[in-house]
């Protein structure tokens, strides 16, 4: 018997169904029984990885403690177990071919044809095991991206089953998650587009063990029966998976479902454990029992694609159950913002965050609605260019050097406030080459971020190329933009902050990617804890006004 189990979660029917969510609550649920979870996702596209991806093709890149830019997947994982990624929970059919040609190039395979069978699903195979073999795992759940019968997914699904060959039916098992479809007109629920999924995945040579069936109503018990017989699976395998008001009620759902029970019973492994799902629980109660609300605005380039700034949104989840707000997030264009329209999109609003990106499209926007939260003395966060547009918003506008800009937006400028990192400089290859991964930052003291943090040092993820123009600190700092957090290898400026604001902070880093349901992240607490402050201050000033 092998030592770690393996669970395949396969998609059908239709994209964007939740096989992330899936696997992120049932692992949620086999670690509160005590079983040591990892979640890794197999990715069909030929880009090596989703750093060079615009964020309308695919979302937020995620970036792991290593420093492995990801599939936006790894991040409900983490936020979910509250457990570390890494380069190896992310695989790519680039990163695949990748290595199989620099194998044949160095000579491996000793002169042999190189095939799709056996040496691309032998990598796959290799890659699947990786997380496994170190014995630090009990359970290693693989999500396979794509759904069933597309082209690109072909070698994921037969190194799929040969595995399960392999392993034995003990030591792995396929979860589906498909689509029964409601059909207005009709009045009733549709079986046959799963039908014909499950179908597909068998003439592949694999059978599911479970089918997982996301649904808009529920599922008799016809209708389960119905999908256990035409499906070759046991009724008790049929899991409804029915539309929830919030992601965080998946794991409940599936545990009513007794999903994780089936799991166990066919991996031969002791129910005798009940999830303790106490501490989740008492965050949802806080999430979905607000006792206020304040509004955020979130200004971004890429606000039209949710999913491009969704380790944002998820940190405001956890940082408003943790003040027991609801944090009502308005998502702003910048390329909207001028001006003329800036107080009606703004000055309602109880936070704003400027959001992270690159390129110069929305950028003069983004400077305004900072120069606004400064002049307003609104709590404001600035994360990565948000950071580096309150920086040249303070130059441009308080030190008076009206030129002032990054070289990123304009590399003639006379002022480059913001400039590329000096071993940018001599770099041709986009992909993977950017300061990325978790490095250290020290606090100030008598700073408003290290009473946030109630640290002295702190480790944070990156994911830029400029940075912090040192030769302008001084001069920064005499105006009043005091650089609260250094990185103690390189001398940069990591976190900027003003002394005569209430609560506004800029931070090169990308906080987002740390916040989990377990350890919302303090940044995020702090600022809507401003928020509140700033809103009820506000209402207060109204009522009075109004008297």
């Amino acid at each position: 018997m092998a030592e770690t189990k393996y669970i395949f979660v396969t998609g059908g029917v239709s994209s964007s169904l939740g096989k992330g969510i899936i696997a992120a609550s049932l692992a949620k649920l086999l670690q509160a029984r005590g079983f040591k979870t990892t979640i890794q996702k197999l990715d069909p596209y030929i880009n090596v990885d989703p750093g060079t991806l615009n964020p309308y093709e695919h979302g937020e890149c995620y970036v792991t403690e290593d420093g492995a830019e990801t599939d936006l997947d790894l991040g409900h994982y983490e936020r979910f177990l509250n457990v570390n990624t890494s380069q190896a929970n992310n695989v790519t059919t680039g990163r695949i071919y990748q290595s199989v040609i620099e194998k044949e190039r160095r000579g491996e395979f000793l002169g042999k044809t190189v095939q799709v069978v056996p040496h691309i699903t032998n990598e796959i195979k290799e890659r699947i095991q990786l997380l496994g073999r170190n014995g630090e795992y009990d359970m290693v759940i693989t999500e396979i991206g794509g759904t069933v019968g597309d082209i690109e997914s072909l070698p994921y699904i037969e190194a799929v089953r040969q595995l399960k060959w392999e392993l034995g039916d003990e030591n792995a098992l396929v979860i589906h998650l498909t689509l029964v479809p409601y059909l207005a007109a009709a009045k009733e629920l549709k079986t046959k587009p799963t039908q014909h999924s499950i179908k597909t995945l068998m003439e592949s040579g694999i059978k599911a063990d479970i089918l997982v069936c996301r649904t808009e109503h529920e599922l008799s018990d016809d209708i389960r029966r119905k999908l256990a017989i035409f499906c070759n699976v046991r009724q008790e395998a049929v899991i409804q998976s029915i539309d929830a008001s919030t992601i965080y009620d998946v794991p409940n759902l599936m545990l009513d479902e007794g999903l994780d029970t089936v799991v166990l019973k066919k991996l031969s492994l002791p129910n005798t454990s009940v999830p303790d799902l106490e501490r989740w629980n008492k965050f949802l109660h806080r999430h979905k029992n607000p006792k206020y609300t304040v509004n955020i605005g979130l200004i971004g380039k890429y606000v039209e694609l949710q999913d491009s700034y969704k380790s944002i949104l998820e940190s405001f989840i956890h940082a408003g159950a943790e003040n027991e707000v609801r944090v009502n997030v308005e998502s702003i264009h910048s390329e909207f913002i001028n001006e003329t329209t800036i107080r009606n999109k703004i000055s309602h609003l109880d936070g704003v965050l400027v959001a992270p990106g690159f390129g110069e499209r929305g950028i003069e926007g983004k400077i305004d609605a900072v120069r606004y939260a400064r002049e307003n003395n609104i709590p404001f966060l600035g994360i990565c260019l948000g950071m580096q547009m309150a920086v040249i918003e303070f130059a441009r506008n308080v030190l008076k050097l009206k030129n002032a800009n990054s070289t990123e937006m304009d590399s003639r400028t006379t002022h480059p406030v913001i400039d590329i990192m000096e071993e940018q400089k001599s770099i041709t290859h986009m992909g993977g080459s950017m300061r990325l991964g978790s490095w250290k930052c020290e606090l100030t003291e008598d700073s408003l971020v290290k009473s946030i943090y109630n640290t002295n040092t702190i480790k944070e993820r990156h994911r830029h190329r400029y940075e912090y123009n040192n030769k302008y600190k001084s001069e920064m700092e005499q105006a009043g933009m005091k650089s609260s957090g250094i990185n103690p290898e390189t001398g940069l400026v990591e976190i900027i902050e003003l002394e005569d604001h209430p609560w506004f902070v800029g931070v090169q880093y990308h906080p987002e990617y740390k916040s989990t349901v377990a350890t919302p992240h303090p940044l995020f607490i702090a600022f809507i804890a401003a928020a509140v402050v700033y809103s009820k201050e506000k209402n207060s000033a109204n009522v009075a006004h109004k008297q």
